[in-house]
């Protein structure tokens, strides 16, 4: 489809067409112009964020990250106090704390950076 057919489909200049793809490479073009350039195509515009890793990766590796934060707090006090956990117990503690985090409220996940 050419530029004047598709401005035409919508009924817009069809320079306005070319702005629109110039919009769209500088990544300024709106949601209400795709959307009218979606229907003068016979299409339905889709506008989603899609996680990059899946959700539940995304939700297990926050849930580790706060655990390991958690953690090296305490166990950096616990050293200075002369009652440092061996490695096996920390891998334990982790795993006790990833799994008390991904059962809890989901939402707590975020509330901190």
């Amino acid at each position: 489809m050419t530029t004047g057919q598709l401005a035409k489909r919508i009924g817009v200049d069809q320079s306005r067409i070319t702005k629109l793809e110039r919009a769209e490479i500088e990544g300024s073009v709106t949601l209400k112009t795709l959307r009218q350039a979606a229907e003068g195509l016979g299409c339905t515009l889709v506008y989603a964020f899609v996680p990059n890793p899946s959700l539940d990766a995304l939700v297990q590796e926050r849930a580790e990250e706060i655990a390991d934060r958690e953690l090296a707090r305490v166990d950096h006090t616990m050293r200075l106090e002369n009652q440092a956990l061996n490695r096996r117990d920390l891998e334990q503690e982790r795993a006790r704390l990833v799994a008390s985090l991904l059962t809890g409220n989901p939402r707590r996940l975020w509330d901190e950076p």
